[in-house]
């Protein structure tokens, strides 16, 4: 219980990002003709924001599943620079391993990155109740827009913005927390660059091709050093 305690304090911002993010997917495939159901299950297999609010309307349009499937590949291919930095994190950890490469989402990757577990807390297991506590926000968020989203009085135009305000929330604190600000930096100038040479539909996936480069050639540097030094 323990480490499901800490999992729950390092995930509390991420449960009204989620909360009200998945009720405005909710909303939408409520409008779109779809139950709760339809929007739980979603988010249960699915389990990503910025391809659910796209595979809205593509639903509402009957368009192919390999289209959509092409489409969830582009939307979604940063994940894999998240799970190349996190697979010997996660090798380890048994049968927790392939929900865990599932459930990398951009706040639960940003969360792993920056705790610093408490001594005499299992690692693993903190690890995979934050991926679960966030998985269940999301769940949560999505059946309850579904189930009670289109009654509410109330605009919902904006509301993904939250997810916005918590990126800028996150990168604020590891910019404090790092002595390096090389992971920063990299991640800004090669966003900066490319957003410029390709515009704002193809830029994310150069950049973050640059900036892992960056990192894995200053990772094998440091370690270099480290066993130079005590090779010694």
């Amino acid at each position: 219980m323990r480490e499901l305690r800490y999992g729950l304090k390092q995930t509390f911002p991420i449960f009204f990002t989620y909360l009200f993010m998945g009720v405005a997917f909710g909303v939408m495939m409520a409008k779109a003709g779809y139950g709760p159901l339809w929007s739980l299950a979603s988010a249960v297999l699915v389990y990503a924001g910025s391809l659910q609010f796209v595979m809205v309307p593509l639903l509402q349009a009957h368009t192919p599943l390999l289209t959509m499937a092409v489409m969830a590949f582009f939307i979604n291919a940063r994940h894999i620079f998240y799970g190349v930095g996190m697979i010997d994190r996660f090798r380890t950890m048994g049968w927790r391993f392939p929900y865990m490469v599932f459930s990398l989402t951009d706040e639960t990757y940003s969360v792993l990155c920056s705790i610093q577990h408490p001594k005499g807390l299992d690692r693993q297991r903190a690890d995979f109740f934050i991926a679960l506590c966030d998985h269940c926000y999301w769940m949560a968020g999505c059946f309850l827009g579904g189930w009670a989203g289109a009654l509410l009085p109330v605009d919902l135009t904006g509301i993904d913005f939250s997810a916005t305000a918590f990126f800028v929330v996150v990168a604020v604190n590891q910019w404090r927390q790092y002595p390096t600000k090389l992971p920063a930096l990299s991640g800004l100038c090669s966003a900066v660059v490319f957003y410029l040479l390709l515009g704002p539909d193809y830029f994310l996936i150069p950049a973050l091709s640059v900036s892992l480069v960056v990192l894995m050639v200053r990772r094998r540097s440091v370690q270099a050093k480290l066993e130079a030094y005590y090779g010694k």
